[in-house]
């Protein structure tokens, strides 16, 4: 065992829980774990539903970093498989999970993602709320043993690296995928939207 894997070893066994968590914390963090990444088509249906072109192309450029990042994770994992906690005997696990590879983490990688990317469109209350979700879940992960630390890094990292690769792309062809998005938009709500129930 190499010292990095040493060390992400030592802090996964500082951050899990164990039998003797109070069981309350333990079901807050399966729920952090599992559901707060629902948040983040919350998040971007709030940002389309708000109105204005800007706020649109940034809900439209999350969702393509973001698929980008999970495209890179599924490469990383094909070719290389890092074992979870679970999987070697290490620590307490507290949610059910495959038993696939650990590195990078989705959950925080579709977060990071979207924090990067709304951040720097300027969305920054969006932006900060989704930094703290990914926090939250980047440790609940960890604490309930499906993930160690450096999954999280990882994370962090094919995020940066999806966002440097939509970037120009984006220069190129996000304004007109935007106005195409919402002319679709548009014609398929015509009926709600022309009732003032959704904004045009």
């Amino acid at each position: 065992m190499n010292a990095l894997e040493a060390l992400n070893r030592a802090l996964f066994l500082s951050i899990n829980a164990t039998p003797a968590t109070p069981v309350w914390l333990i079901d807050v963090a399966r729920f952090i774990a599992d559901d707060v990444i629902y948040l983040v088509p919350l998040f971007l249906a709030a940002l389309w539903l708000s109105g204005g072109e800007r706020r649109r192309a940034a809900a439209v450029r999350v969702c393509c970093a973001v698929l980008l990042a999970l495209g890179i994770n599924q490469l990383i994992g094909l070719g290389w498989m890092h074992p979870r906690p679970f999987m070697i005997g290490l620590g307490h696990t507290f949610i059910e999970h495959a038993p696939d590879s650990s590195f990078p983490s989705d959950h925080v990688t579709v977060l990071a993602s979207g924090t990067l990317t709304l951040l720097l469109a300027g969305e920054r209350r969006y932006g900060l709320s989704m930094l703290l979700a990914g926090l939250a879940v980047a440790w609940a992960r960890v604490f309930v043993g499906v993930h160690f630390p450096l999954d999280m890094a990882g994370a962090v990292a094919v995020a940066c690296i999806a966002y440097a690769l939509v970037a120009p792309l984006w220069k190129m062809s996000g304004a007109a995928l935007t106005r195409g998005l919402i002319a679709v938009y548009r014609k398929l709500l015509a009926w709600p939207i022309g009732r003032g129930w959704l904004s045009s």
